[in-house]
């Protein structure tokens, strides 16, 4: 698991962007709940699984977002 995060956190900004499109987010959406596994953390854990299962309509934009600017998704850990 630390391995897919870091592999993700290495990726280039353009193919991160590509990743936050709406119909691939979700996985930034696994990337999340990756992080918060490894990072023991049950609230973002909870977050994370309702994320991809209502699958906010607007964290794609959000995370398009952050990305340009923080060079990172946006989470809570």
């Amino acid at each position: 698991m630390k391995s897919f995060i870091k592999g993700m956190d290495g990726l280039a900004l353009w193919i991160k962007i590509i990743l936050a499109l709406p119909v691939l987010d979700i996985v930034w959406n696994v990337y999340r709940l990756a992080r918060s596994i490894n990072k023991h953390s049950t609230l973002g854990i909870i977050f994370a699984v309702l994320l991809i299962i209502v699958g906010i309509p607007f964290m794609w934009l959000i995370d398009i977002i952050c990305l340009l600017i923080a060079r990172k998704v946006f989470w809570i850990d």
